[in-house]
């Protein structure tokens, strides 16, 4: 590592401290929080003390277990595939199979199930703390029913804020026209570093880009790969190390 990457850890673990919480994670999870705030220790250490109190309010036990989150599990409209070429797990959401919840706290909980899962899916032993995630959003056989707002805004502001540095990328598919007002409307609660890492696939040549990214093997055969969709609920993760 660096000596002034070194030196703003420091930093960062002594603001951490006068904001009265602890800093035992590793140096990969806290050099997220500060790629995210541009290198700004003071900035780093609030973000991941906002991190850390959201995390005891909504994931007491450390993870959200499928039962918490029985009812949106139910509509099979999440996918996690294998990895990327670059290593990177992949996870597939199916927007025709989502419909606006009833249930606001579930669906949040639900949000960091599969976000958490997924991440985890790359874990090698054990978490290091800069694992990355792709993610793929198909809008094919979207109706007016299936248009949710608030869940993509919730989805992408909950990567932003308590998954710094975790979204590698993010593809849109089979974007229809009626849709582009409602990504507006979601892009102006992004922020430029997220934008940057999402894609509207929208020709040829950008749907081989993205068969490339994935990777064959990872990818379903419906987009071009050679692989079986996998719903999120049917993976099972490998026991992590001690």
């Amino acid at each position: 590592m660096e000596e002034t990457q070194e030196i703003v850890l420091t930093q960062m673990r002594k603001s951490v401290e006068k904001l009265g919480s602890s800093t035992e994670h590793g140096d990969s999870t806290l050099m997220r929080f500060l790629i995210a705030r541009s290198m700004d220790p003071d900035k780093a250490a609030n973000m991941f003390v906002q991190w850390q109190k959201w995390r005891a309010s909504l994931v007491p036990n450390g993870f959200i277990s499928d039962s918490e989150v029985s009812d949106e599990l139910a509509a099979k409209k999440i996918y996690l595939q294998s990895l990327s070429n670059k290593g990177f797990p992949v996870m597939i959401v199916k927007g025709s199979k989502h419909f606006p919840s009833k249930d606001q706290l579930q669906f949040k909980k639900f949000v960091v199930h599969i976000l958490d899962k997924t991440i985890a899916s790359s874990f090698k032993g054990r978490e290091i703390g800069n694992e990355k995630l792709i993610g793929v959003l198909d809008l094919k056989n979207i109706s007016y029913k299936n248009i949710d707002a608030r869940a993509l805004i919730t989805g992408f502001q909950f990567l932003q804020s308590y998954y710094p540095e975790r979204l590698a990328k993010c593809f849109l598919l089979n974007m229809p026209w009626f849709f582009v007002s409602v990504w507006r409307l979601v892009s102006r609660f992004l922020e430029k570093a997220t934008l940057d890492k999402i894609v509207i696939v929208t020709n040829n040549e950008e749907r081989r880009a993205f068969v490339e990214e994935v990777g064959e093997e990872t990818l379903p055969e419906e987009y071009g790969g050679r692989a079986k969709l996998r719903a999120i609920q049917e993976v099972e993760l490998a026991p992590l190390e001690d």
